[in-house]
């Protein structure tokens, strides 16, 4: 509160005294605004001489340092031959002598999850979300014939959770160890005000490797009477998941419900099955000299994917009836009204 006073003098009119009283009260307003603005500004800590702290302006040091270490074991139990150095580098270092080959292509690749994040979110289930993020990746390299050899991470947060974002880098190297991927480096932003509070993203990157003449597609041999083998999904993978989290919105259902196309899983849990990892098989059969072509199907489906590894003018025949599509895609296709899958 300002407060100003004013005199009456004996040759005051109501006029003189009312000009007098305005002139002082702009003078009090000035002053009054003045000084809630300074506390204003002290108790923010943005004026003066007040410092401001990285952790102040939302971003821990020791969270970051203590996740680096709980990581450091994680990434050792995928170790391989090739991998010089550990995690704290600058760089992650591979030796593609030491791993066989002389030879080599190179073949990189990197992806996300999509928004199949919010639902591990949603349901706190960070564990198996990781396996998803490397499996995107590995398996657009081995499809060229390519052994997956090594994988680095991002994980983004606007606050680092430490025990969260290490769940979820214990699914990243859970993946890369079942395939002999080795996870040698990776980055951990914290960016206050980018992400809602729970939220978080991820992207992955892998480099494989492929001798020369193992590369695949073999365009050149592909002919007319060659047969397709398709082999089965574990589900729905990290594709869709947009029009996934519709169905689900439009069913009424929670994620805790149980999963009308899983029996004893909630729904939740049910559509975080983790995205298969065909690395293992796909380079076994590679190796017989007998594959051709493989192909990833991802987001574009069958109709979109396998024509990346034919040759110009050449087409297949799918006969949708051989197969029998997993409970999850029936269901999928029943609550989109989009017809049978």
């Amino acid at each position: 509160v300002v407060q100003k006073r004013c005199p009456v003098l004996a040759t005051d009119t109501a006029e003189s005294l009312k000009a007098r009283v305005q002139a002082l009260e702009a003078v009090a307003l000035s002053e009054a605004i003045a000084t809630v603005a300074q506390e204003i500004s002290h108790a923010s800590g943005s004026g003066g001489d007040v410092p401001i702290s990285y952790a102040a302006a939302g971003v821990s040091i020791d969270a970051g340092n203590e996740l680096v270490e709980r990581i450091k074991p994680l990434a050792k139990s995928t170790l391989r031959s090739g991998v010089m150095g550990s995690i704290g580098g600058f760089g992650g270092l591979f030796d593609l002598k030491a791993a066989g080959y002389d030879d080599p292509v190179l073949v990189s690749g990197t992806d996300g999850v999509g928004t199949k994040l919010i639902i591990a979110q949603q349901t706190r289930q960070h564990d198996r979300i990781g396996i998803d993020l490397v499996a995107m990746v590995v398996n657009d390299l081995v499809v060229q014939g390519a052994e997956p050899l090594f994988f680095l991470d991002y994980f983004a947060s606007g606050k680092l959770e430490v025990a969260e974002a290490a769940s979820v880098v214990g699914g990243i190297a859970a993946g890369c160890k079942a395939c002999n991927c080795a996870l040698i480096g990776g980055e951990t932003a914290e960016m206050p005000g980018m992400y809602a509070p729970g939220h978080y993203d991820l992207a992955g990157f892998a480099v494989g490797a492929v001798n020369r003449t193992d590369l695949l597609p073999r365009l050149d041999s592909i002919a007319p009477g060659d047969v397709l083998i398709g082999v089965p999904s574990s589900g729905v993978h990290s594709n869709g998941f947009s029009l996934v989290r519709k169905v689900v919105e439009r069913s009424g259902l929670s994620w805790d419900s149980p999963a009308p196309f899983a029996p004893g899983q909630s729904v939740g849990t049910a559509l975080l099955t983790p995205t298969k990892l065909y690395v293992k098989s796909c380079l076994r059969a590679a190796k017989t000299g007998k594959v051709k072509a493989l192909a990833h199907i991802t987001g574009g489906g069958l109709l979109e994917n396998l024509p990346r590894v034919l040759p110009e003018g050449m087409g297949a025949t799918l006969d949708a009836k051989s197969w029998k599509p997993l409970p999850v895609f029936d269901w999928l296709a029943a609550g989109s009204r989009s017809g049978a899958t």
